[in-house]
């Protein structure tokens, strides 16, 4: 990275990636928790699988499991390394 700018345009875009990923696994989770909940709790149990139900398999063990890998697949292809001093010989625009 040269200048400043291109700096911080790849701040932003690293910065935008996080905040998908971080809204993507908020409706990853919100929709695994309430969507797949059983409607009748009260008349039967729900099917389990691996002894856990499947709302609480795909909310709290799934999801963080798929969430980590796209974390580490966007840190490993979007961000990048880059230095936080400022040359004193280039221009910040």
């Amino acid at each position: 990275m040269k200048t400043l700018a291109a700096r911080y345009r790849q701040a932003h875009k690293e910065a935008k990636w996080a905040i998908g990923l971080a809204l993507a696994y908020f409706v990853w989770w919100y929709c695994s928790a309430y969507g797949l909940a059983p409607i009748n709790v009260h008349e039967a149990l729900p099917e389990l699988y691996w002894g856990f139900p499947l709302w609480f398999l795909m909310a709290c063990i799934i999801g963080p499991v798929i969430f980590t890998l796209l974390c580490a697949l966007m840190v490993k292809y979007i961000y990048q390394d880059m230095s936080l001093e400022v040359d004193k010989d280039t221009t910040d625009e």
